[in-house]
C-alpha cells in the first residue's frame, strides 16, 4: 500500500515541511512519485522516516544524518561505523541525562526548601540577601 505525505506525517508525527525537507536533502532515498508527481511512501519508507525522527532526537544534524543514510545504503559492511556513530551519540545523551537529573534534583530540593519555609518548618535563608 502507498501513502501520501499527509498520511505519513500524521502517522509519524513529523511536520509536512520537515518531511519535505528530509526528502529534498536525500534522507529518504528512492522516493516514489504518483501520476501527479506527488511523493508517495510505502511501509518500508515509513519505518525509515520514523528512524529519521529517532536519529534527530539522538542529536544527529542533517549532515550527520546524510552520512548515516549513505552508510546504510552501503549495507552490512558499514555496520561498524554506524555503531560507532550511535555509541558516540549515546554517550552524549547519557551526559545530557545526568545534567537533566541534576537540574531536576535541584528543583526538588528548592521546592522542598520553599515548602518548609512557607509552613514554618525552616527559617528563610538566601545567598543573595542578608536575612536575620
Amino acid at each position: 500500500m502507498l501513502y501520501s505525505m499527509k498520511t505519513v506525517c500524521q502517522s509519524t508525527g513529523m511536520t509536512y515541511e520537515t518531511l519535505k525537507f528530509y526528502c529534498n536533502q536525500g534522507l529518504v532515498p528512492n522516493v516514489k512519485r504518483d501520476a501527479r508527481n506527488r511523493r508517495i511512501f510505502d511501509e518500508q519508507d515509513i519505518a525509515w522516516i520514523q528512524s529519521l525522527g529517532c536519529l534527530k532526537r539522538c542529536g544527529l544534524g542533517i549532515r550527520e544524518m546524510q552520512h548515516y543514510v549513505q552508510l546504510c545504503l552501503q549495507g552490512q559492511s558499514s555496520i561498524p561505523e554506524r555503531q560507532k556513530i550511535l555509541a558516540q551519540k549515546k554517550d552524549l545523551l547519557l551526559k545530557q541525562l545526568e545534567q537533566i537529573e541534576s537540574a531536576l534534583n535541584y528543583i526538588d530540593e528548592k521546592q522542598t526548601f520553599y515548602d518548609e519555609v512557607l509552613t514554618g518548618k525552616r527559617p528563610y535563608r538566601s545567598n543573595l540577601t542578608q536575612t536575620n
